[in-house]
């Protein structure tokens, strides 16, 4: 395995989703004279947020005519259980309008009321109808725009690289170490300043979870090894509307076009859990409720396991084929269903991570020099649990802000040096599993053994033996990985090099996970412990800080960020 090295560059951007993107665009505008670079282990039209279906929220007032920011800020506020830090929501929604309308100026096709302003419709835990949207393909259309555009404005782009560890001196970055999938060469990528905007890392619950394969956590572990902080990494938000033999999401648009909720007995059961907003409650809400109805025996029985029906057919065909197409083509292809005719099989998946690097508002780190924006950062606008919606909005929102600050600060940090000791090292590190002898562990029994223990004993209900269980299982999977072996050689496209390199950020986070779930002896937005039933703002209204110590996970604490709005009881 060979190794190659870059010229210096002014900005590094790990990730070519929605955040890298226009993190991207943003720091090119903001100074043109920077030399800077995008990495992504796919093509960037290829990346997570292409899945974001629903759309972003925004308080432009064209469905809803009294819909203000304000409103906004206050139903993300409730909608995090209060955890969120106020002044980085009043950040997220602030900008909402003036994001939009830039990526509308910039080409995006949202979708269009009859007066010809943007069409938004409405989301759960909203107080008003504010998710702006294109179809059911909003991520798509707006990682299509933001590429052309930073095509446009002369970003380097590296794909099919993979990022293995940041290059650290002291207390800074100075930029990174990667793979070139295409040729095997670990390349070296000095840099005054690093973005990481890498997407989350709910895939780890395998088979229960709407992520893509590639969502495992790189950015996150990238950071945790380097020593960064993890935030609130225990709170995973399940969302309710899986489909039952693949965990694929179908998009909460569904329900706020309309869609029911049954049960085996034909009820709309959510009358029990939120009588006022009904299917459109937040998703911890409407996902806890699902489980509910199936541990209490109301769910369907079927061989791909039991499950509920989301029913759109009283809605028509003229509106599922234009408001909702790809949901229809998605529910033909992988259930056999078309939602014009019957119900769609649906329960609820490992969907978004709330937690991720800790950040302040302009997304700079603990470590000079890295920035972190989107799903793999906690800047924390979502706290415990993410209102739909809000995801592209983070994105796009922070992103910007993510390019802005670094193409400001890079002038600040001398070009990194990265040695030929350090990238011998790394090389070294991999070409031992590619030759490890005596016993050795399989990447497939361990991924598959990861995700069962996560589905297991760190879902959506949890307590206190389970999470224990969970935590010793991780910790047993961590010190087998040390004897896995890459059974493939080869330089060119070593995906079974990749996937075991993916499967140890995957564990790396997931003791941060379950180890978090544990501690925090409470039940708040995604995070229900059936032995510690109820919020306690007495002893847990803080952020949980996870810390990398010796190779094991370190737990601290920080402080919620208050505001306008004082602690209440989060009802729907």
């Amino acid at each position: 395995m060979r190794f190659e090295r870059m010229k210096p560059f002014d900005i590094v951007i790990v990730g070519g989703g929605g955040a890298g993107l226009y993190a991207a665009m943003e720091a090119m505008k903001t100074n043109p004279s920077l030399n800077i670079a995008v990495l992504s282990k796919v093509y960037p039209n290829r990346s997570h947020t292409s899945a974001a279906q629903g759309g972003a929220n925004a308080a432009l007032g064209n469905k809803a005519k009294d819909d203000t920011v304000e409103m906004h800020i206050f139903d993300t506020i409730k909608g995090s259980d209060y955890l969120a830090d106020q002044d980085a929501v009043d950040v997220l929604c602030s900008e909402a309008p003036k994001i939009i309308r830039e990526l509308e100026n910039m080409g995006t096709p949202w979708s269009r009321m009859d007066d010809n302003t943007i069409a938004q419709r409405p989301f759960g835990g909203a107080g008003r109808p504010r998710c702006c949207y294109c179809a059911d393909k909003t991520g798509h259309t707006i990682l299509q725009t933001l590429y052309e555009q930073c095509l446009k404005k002369g970003v380097i782009f590296f794909n099919e690289y993979f990022a293995l560890n940041l290059s650290v001196k002291g207390s800074r970055s100075r930029g990174l170490v990667a793979i070139n999938m295409k040729t095997g060469r670990l390349e070296a990528f000095p840099a005054r300043t690093v973005i990481l905007a890498t997407g989350g890392y709910a895939k780890m619950y395998w088979n229960r979870s709407s992520n893509a394969a590639g969502n495992t956590g790189d950015g996150q572990a990238l950071a945790y090894r380097a020593g960064i902080p993890m935030k609130d990494m225990e709170f995973v938000q399940f969302h309710p509307t899986g489909l039952r033999k693949s965990g694929l999401l179908v998009t909460e648009g569904a329900r706020g076009e309309g869609g029911y909720l049954i049960n085996k007995n034909g009820e709309r059961f959510m009358a029990r859990y939120a009588k006022e907003k009904m299917e459109l409650g937040p998703r911890d809400l409407v996902s806890r409720s699902l489980e509910t109805e199936i541990l209490e025996g109301r769910g369907f029985d079927s061989p791909a396991g039991k499950y509920l029906h989301l029913d759109l057919t009283h809605l028509g065909a003229d509106l599922i084929k234009s408001r909702l197409p790809q949901i229809r083509e998605m529910c033909m292809q992988f259930e056999g269903v078309d939602p014009i005719e019957e119900p769609i099989p649906v329960r609820p998946t490992a969907h978004y991570s709330m937690g991720g690097i800790d950040t302040d508002n302009l997304t700079r780190t603990v470590m000079s020099g890295v920035y972190a924006a989107g799903e793999c950062a906690c800047v924390s606008v979502h706290g415990a649990n993410r209102l739909g919606g809000n995801s592209l909005l983070d994105i796009l929102v922070f992103g910007r802000i993510a390019g802005h600050t670094a193409a400001e600060e890079a002038g600040r940090f001398e070009p990194g040096n990265i040695s030929e000791a350090e990238l011998k090292l790394n090389t070294d590190e991999i070409r031992g599993s590619m030759h490890s002898s005596g016993h050795y562990e399989r990447y497939g029994e361990l991924r598959e053994e990861l995700g069962q223990t996560l589905a297991l004993n760190v879902g959506i209900f949890r307590e206190a033996s389970l999470l224990k269980k969970g935590m010793q299982d991780i910790a047993e999977l961590r010190e087998r990985f040390k004897r896995v072996r890459v059974f493939d050689t080869s330089d060119v496209f070593n995906t079974n090099l990749l996937q075991v390199l993916e499967l140890r950020n995957m564990l790396d986070l997931a003791e941060t996970v379950a180890a978090g779930a544990f501690a925090r002896e409470e039940s708040r937005g995604s995070h229900t412990r059936v032995d510690f039933p109820v919020r306690d703002d007495a002893k847990w209204h803080k952020h949980t800080l996870a810390t990398m110590v010796k190779g094991d996970v370190s737990l601290g604490e920080k402080p919620v960020t208050m505001g306008r709005y004082e602690l209440q009881e989060r009802t729907y």
